[in-house]
Order: structure tokens, then sequence, then C-alpha cells
């Protein structure tokens, strides 16, 4: 069998979503919303089950989403995008996967920044390539250019960055971006952008997708999903936008992975983005309130709770809270001894792990954030 799975464990998401089964826990751990889809999706859904095509779409979309795609960039961001820059895929995490197959070759290098998603380095290793991993400090978790500059080598192909960023809850601002930027125009090189978050951003933040930089469009590779802007996850509806070139030769990769999404699904994504944009400051307020209510809940509780501008998720800090344990240990004991699932953001790294913190989903209902706070609160009595 491969090595590189036979070596792998399961993913922690996975794991902590079991042990809270397992033992009856809050799952905070998980990142996936249980309030925020519109309706009007879901019935768009069902009418396109029922009365349209359930057959093969063509591989790189229907065309009426990949139109959706490209309109609702435009009216957002005023990006020059067209139907022929989007290719539709099952969910970001396929996106990434074919993004990443089409861009590095063995030996290759490519630059990631820790803690980050736990799909990116075994795909990365996987198309042959080297994950080259800069580590970002809380509580700022800043991209600095001179530590950029020094990563980037001979092999060096692309970056991949994650703005807003899982798990620390960060925006990245117009200097940091631009430091990526500059790195890349100077270098060469390609960047997949994961930008699945861009509309989750709470306290009237303002999102700047990479492409639109100066001499960045024809160089990144966006990673969008539906999943994340109308809170339905299970649907698995993501996409690539990229210039027509690139675009085409990431599309290459997506046929031969899953080669077509769910047509009822792709109908309904396209109708929500088409008719969409009224509820995106909704759902902002919604989320922006579960976290407000979270953060306070916690810190009630006697927990030191970084701040978090974006995503579902917020990171507490366990030695200011008075706990001893490393992140490992707490969620381990967390689950098993005060029925609350976290996940321990050393996952998200291989070198140089942060283990001191850890992270919670505040995109709960009301009686879920505050059931996982009382939890959390038995857990510091417990093991601190």
């Amino acid at each position: 069998m491969n090595p590189l799975y036979e070596a792998m464990t399961t993913s922690v998401f996975e794991r902590m979503s079991a042990l809270a089964a397992k033992h009856g826990a809050v799952n905070l751990g998980q990142g996936f919303p249980d309030f925020g889809w519109p309706d009007e999706i879901l019935d768009a859904a069902a009418r396109a089950l029922k009365d349209g095509s359930n057959q093969y779409p063509p591989s790189r979309g229907l065309p009426a989403l990949r139109e959706a795609v490209a309109a609702h960039y435009r009216r957002q961001f005023g990006q020059e995008v067209a139907a022929e820059h989007v290719c539709v895929t099952s969910g970001a995490t396929e996106a990434l996967g074919a993004a990443i197959l089409a861009t590095v070759s063995p030996g290759d290098e490519m630059i990631i920044f820790t803690p980050a998603y736990d799909s990116y380095a075994p795909m990365i290793r996987r198309a042959g390539a080297t994950p080259v991993e800069i580590a970002l400090r809380p509580p700022g978790w800043r991209i600095e250019r001179d530590v950029l500059d020094a990563a980037v080598g001979p092999n060096t192909r692309a970056i991949l960055l994650n703005n807003p960023h899982n798990p620390a809850g960060r925006l990245f601002g117009p200097d940091e971006l631009e430091a990526v930027a500059a790195v890349a125009r100077e270098r060469d090189l390609i960047v997949i952008s994961d930008e699945v978050w861009e509309h989750v951003l709470l306290d009237q933040q303002r999102f700047t997708p990479l492409a639109s930089l100066p001499g960045m469009a024809e160089r990144t590779i966006k990673i969008g999903s539906a999943g994340k802007i109308f809170s339905l996850t299970g649907w698995k509806v993501g996409w690539m936008v990229a210039a027509p070139e690139l675009a085409g030769i990431a599309a290459r990769a997506h046929q031969f992975l899953t080669f077509s999404t769910a047509p009822n699904l792709q109908s309904a994504v396209a109708y929500g983005l088409d008719e969409g944009d009224s509820w995106i400051e909704p759902m902002r307020q919604r989320f922006a309130r579960a976290r407000d209510r979270m953060m306070e809940g916690l810190r009630h509780a006697g927990y030191a709770v970084l701040d978090a501008a974006s995503t579902y998720f917020l990171c507490v800090d366990l030695p200011a809270s008075g706990v001893s344990l490393d992140d490992q240990a707490f969620a381990a004991a967390a689950v098993e001894q005060a029925g609350v699932a976290v996940v321990p953001l050393s996952a998200f790294a291989e070198q140089d792990p942060p283990r001191q913190l850890v992270r919670l989903c505040f995109g709960k209902k009301d009686e879920t954030i505050d059931a996982g706070v009382a939890a959390m609160a038995k857990a510091r009595e417990l093991l601190a």
C-alpha cells in the first residue's frame, strides 16, 4: 500500500467527532454550523432533483453555475472574471487537490503557512512535492516578508495561502497580502489562494481577493466554497477560479478526481449566488452573535480567548487560562471527563506545532454554545 496513507492517522476532525459521539459530548470540534442556510436554496435543490437532469453534468460544471460564480465575483469585488475562469469541484478540498496536482511535480516545493488545514501537506506529498512550513505565531498570526523570502528556494514552485485563516480566525492585512504577492511576482511562483471563508467576515471586515492585486490574476488559483457561503458544508460544492490557461490545466486534474458534482446541488448554488447577495450580511451578523456569546461565556469561565475576525472558529490559550496540559492531553480529557469535543491546534502543523491552543467552533445554536461553554467550565475545574 502507499506508505503515505499507511503512515497517516485519521483526520483530527473525524477522531474528535467520533469521540464526541462515543461519550455523548457537545461537539465543538468539527467545523460545521447548525444554523444559517437559506431555505430558498434547499427548495431550489429539491426542485432541480425532481425536475432537472440527474445525469453527468459537464466536468467543469453547469454553465449556469460557472457564470453565477463569475458574476458573483464581478459584483462583490469588481474582478474581471468570466465563466471560462471557473471550474466547479466536489467541495473545496477536491479543488485544493486538483490545484496542487496541476501546479507541482515530483521534486518541487510548496510553501504553506501553519497552523494549516490538515489536508494541505498530505496532498502536496501525494503530488510528489515537499511542503515547506512557515509557522505563524499567536496572538497576531502575522505573515512576515523576510521569513517568506527565506523560505523560497530553487525548488519552490508555489505558495498555498489560506485567507481568511482557519484555524486562527485571522483576516490578513493589505501589507501581508502584498508581501505574498511580491514574492510570487519576483520569484515567478503560482499561489493557490484558499479563500473559502471570504464571506464569513465579522466586525465589518472587508475581504480582498489575492488575484485582485497587481500582477496576480495570471498566477493565482482561487479556491471557493458554496458550503461556507451558504452554511451547507455537506453539499460539497466548491470551485477553482483562475486565468483561462491555469483553469484549464487544473480542470484536467479535476476530471480524473471526481469528474463532476451533483447537478441539482449545482443548480441550487447557482440560484443562491444569483439571488443571494442579500443573505450575506444577515449570515455574518448571526455568526458574530454566536462568536460573542461563546467568547463571553468562555471568558466568564476563566479562559483566555484569542480574537477571531472570520471563520466559525476561535482559539483558547490553555496556559493563559491556568491549564497546564498541552492541547492534545486537554482535548482527550475534555471529551472524556467533561463532555466537550475541541480540536488541538498541534494537529495543524508538523514542524514546531503550537501545543498551547485548542480550537472551538462557534457556528452553533445558542443552546449548543451554552452547553459547550458549561462543559468547558467543567473541564477547567477538573483540569486546571
